[in-house]
């Protein structure tokens, strides 16, 4: 407890001690007025005269243990009239849990020094030093997933190493798990089986960011303990998208955004650098500027109207985004950084990645017999010299030397080893998607039309299919591990499968029975559909990883990787090389990206050479401290030291004043009968 405490009503106090304390001594200066009579002798009435002695107007104050007792009497109920109240930390308890969050907003470097991890546990221990003699603990980290660092144990050293072994990440907030983790601990304590046990008490060290702030319940009494403060400034970024251009492979067309989560608006260069990926020398990768450009932010606090404000009277003019343009000819890492780092609390947002692959000019078969509005929507996409056979010429002499071949109206019985197909009212055979037939012949769904499509896939993105029709379609029977991009009201329409190292994109109508080909939404389907098949996606710009995510490499590429068989791979990124043995069948997914930056293979693994990880959260970049508990039950309580405020002007009634007037009484009485 802290022996310095202030005070809530000391104006209050003082004013009254100004006009009460002077009164009290006013009466005992005062003489009293008395009426004269006359009386034979003075000796029944010396101690009359003592009082008039003492009561003399303005002379000299004797000794009188009476005025001092209710002088002390009067500055204590002064000193309760201005209300000091002190701070102490509260004690652990019999029992406790102790969830430590060690998300990406918890690395913020505050105006003290340290992180706001290092002051979550630094009071931590403080609250395990209050443990009860016979209490015991737990703790647990999380971010995006949850972890028991230490179980339910009274060994106050073993629960300290538990804490400082508690180390940063760079992941996104998920409270719920560590909750459902935390139950499911208490639920293994003997004691808790017992009705008139109340549950451990939670202890939450966090500023409060969490992604799944609603919905949350818990049965123990949750108290956050806010760490971090307010007057942080951050700068973070926190969209970024990068493509290479249809048209001109060479060109790449950057995207970021930016936000300001401080209190004042700022301005910041943003820069733009590039790493050319050099396959027989990795360690060599060097980012070099390339474009420099700026951005005005506004804070993310503010209103709308304090923006247009802003507009008004100073001129601020918002800018919160950047756009850079430049022609690529190799394959490269590409880091887009903002440069105000004064006084950044954050830095794990402070730069994004992505890696892109060297261009590639895509080659295309179209297997037909004759499709006037097929061959128009190829010509349109003004490829290089895409190639086109009939289905008996590609059936005599299988091709695989495209990266996407369109089968119309033809089911081929056999395909290249590996490759991106693509078919319009056919279904080739060997795969695990069919189509349902009846005595040989295709059964036919006839007006098939478009219930739903799956609008967040690249290749359906800002597609409207809702008028899509078609006479005649085939009956897909689709298994589980496929993926249904159109679903029609009659059965599926669009499936994209997977097997082996093919991939096989299959729509269930002939194009010539349908409306598509007339609609504005077929070319671009078309054109988004080869992009994706060909390219991976967004023009062959690879996806970029959250922190902790897991990349799942296929067993194709590490067939690829080298000559031999590989038997373990080494990823290189910002914490070192972790390595990890590959097993002997199946896909092998990575260890965690856990910080964000640049990973790299070793071996090489195609498309996998690089890694970009970025954070790319704006709740995370955001570090305004929330006030109130996560699930909006429970205590909050500041992050200075985990005080709670104890006011003590009762104390000093109860304790103090209650026993001065007792002995007050007593003085007086013994006076008077005396």
């Amino acid at each position: 407890m802290s022996w310095f405490p202030s005070f809530l009503n000391p104006l209050t106090a003082a004013f009254a001690a100004a006009v009460v304390v002077p009164s009290l001594l006013l009466l005992y200066f005062l003489k009293l007025r008395r009426k004269e009579m006359e009386f034979a002798s003075t000796i029944l009435w010396k101690k009359s005269i003592q009082d008039l002695q003492v009561n003399a107007p303005f002379q000299k104050l004797r000794q009188n243990l009476l005025l001092i007792l209710q002088m002390l009497l009067l500055l204590l109920l002064l000193l309760a009239l201005s209300r000091p109240i002190s701070h102490y930390t509260p004690g652990a308890g019999k029992s406790s849990v102790i969830l430590i969050d060690r998300s990406a907003s918890m690395s913020a470097k505050e105006p003290g020094g340290g992180s706001r991890l290092d002051s979550a546990k630094r009071q931590a221990k403080d609250l395990v030093d209050s443990m009860d003699r016979n209490g015991y603990s737990m703790v647990i980290a999380f971010d995006d997933d949850a972890k028991v660092v230490q179980g339910f144990t009274s060994d106050r050293a073993a629960l300290k190493r538990a804490i400082d072994s508690v180390g940063p990440s760079d992941r996104k907030t998920n409270l719920k798990l560590a909750y459902q983790l935390a139950e499911a601990q208490v639920a293994f304590i003997p004691e808790q089986n017992r009705t008139n046990i109340d549950p451990p008490a939670v202890w939450l060290y966090s500023d409060g960011r969490v992604a799944d702030s609603t919905g949350l319940s818990i049965k123990s009494p949750v108290t956050l303990v806010q760490v971090g403060s307010e007057d942080v400034k951050n700068i973070g970024i926190v969209a970024l998208s990068a493509k290479r251009n249809y048209d001109r492979p060479a060109e790449v067309q950057i995207f970021a955004r930016l936000a300001n989560f401080g209190a004042e608006p700022v301005k910041a260069q943003v820069q733009l650098s590039i790493s050319p990926m050099n396959p027989d020398n990795p360690e060599t990768d060097a980012f070099v500027v390339s474009r420099v450009a700026e951005v005005s932010l506004p804070p993310e606090r503010w209103t709308d109207d304090d923006r247009r404000t802003a507009e008004q009277s100073t001129g601020f003019l918002v800018r919160d985004g950047v756009e850079f343009n430049l022609d690529l000819t190799t394959a490269a890492v590409i880091r887009v950084e903002q440069m105000n780092r004064e006084g950044d609390a954050l830095a794990a947002d402070d730069a994004a990645m992505v890696v892109v692959p060297p261009p590639k000019a895509l080659s295309l078969l179209l297997v037909t017999d004759g499709n006037y509005y097929l061959e128009r929507a190829v010509d349109s996409l003004n490829l290089q010299k895409p190639q086109q056979m009939t289905p008996a010429d590609f059936d005599q002499n299988l091709h695989g030397d495209f990266d996407v071949i369109i089968f119309d109206r033809h089911s081929p019985k056999k395909l290249p080893e590996s490759g991106n197909f693509v078919y319009f009212g056919g279904v080739p055979g060997g795969i695990k998607v069919t189509m349902e037939e009846k005595d040989g012949a295709p059964v036919p769904i006839e007006e098939q039309t478009v219930l739903d499509w799956r609008r967040d896939h690249p290749i359906l993105k800002h597609l409207n299919l809702g008028k899509v029709y078609a006479g005649l379609a085939l009956k897909l029977n689709v298994p589980a591990e496929s993926q249904t991009l159109v679903d029609g009201v009659k059965g599926p329409i669009v499936v994209l499968h997977r097997e082996a190292r093919s991939t096989h994109l299959i729509i269930g109508f002939d194009l010539m029975q349908s409306n598509w080909p007339l609609r504005v939404s077929f070319p671009i389907f078309l054109q988004q559909s080869l992009q994706f098949l060909a390219l991976g996606g967004d023009l062959s710009v690879r996806e970029s990883f959250v922190p902790g995510a897991s990349p799942l490499l296929p067993r194709s590429n590490l067939a690829r990787a080298q000559a031999g068989e590989i038997r373990e791979i080494a990823l290189v990124g910002p914490n070192g090389a972790t390595k990890v043995a590959v097993p002997e069948e199946g896909d092998f997914a990575l260890p965690p990206l856990e910080r964000v930056g640049v990973y790299r293979t070793v071996p090489l693994v195609p498309q996998y050479e690089r890694l970009a990880v970025n954070l790319l959260d704006a709740s995370e970049s955001n570090l305004l401290p929330v006030k109130t508990v996560p699930g909006g039950s429970g205590e909050t309580i500041t992050a200075e030291g985990r005080k709670t405020r104890l006011e003590l002007w009762w104390w000093i009634i109860a304790c103090i004043g209650l026993p001065l007037l007792m002995i007050e009484w007593w003085v007086y009485t013994r006076r008077v009968h005396l």
